[in-house]
């Protein structure tokens, strides 16, 4: 076998696959994703079973799953951000100019 190197071809992300997918709505996609992996965070951190989920966010069980499975883009961010209020958590909304490259949509946590 010859020892042999090859040279590998590669693109840098823009930090929201989404984007780089070329789909439509891609800010407001990221920024799902982004709530829903915070929700599952500290659902996972909490323990509970789905039917404690189910009760405490309001939806139904296949829903629950759905959510820890991280199919965030089948809820909405108003429905993110309710699961959010149900977990105790704050949420502020900043606005901001916009600047040319940055996304329209961004999702910060403080810890």
């Amino acid at each position: 076998m010859k020892n042999r190197t090859e040279q590998m071809e590669f693109e840098q992300g823009s930090g929201n696959i989404f984007a780089d997918l070329g789909l439509e709505d891609a800010d407001e996609l990221f920024a799902r994703a982004q709530l829903g992996f915070y929700v599952y965070k500290i659902l996972k951190k909490k323990k509970l079973k789905q039917r404690e989920i189910s009760t405490l966010l309001g939806i139904a069980q296949p829903d629950v799953s759905h959510l820890m499975n991280g199919h965030f883009s089948r809820f909405t961010t108003d429905k993110l951000l309710d699961f959010l209020k149900r977990l105790e958590q704050k949420v502020t909304i900043r606005i901001a100019p916009h600047k040319l490259g940055e996304p329209y949509q961004e999702v910060g946590f403080a810890v």
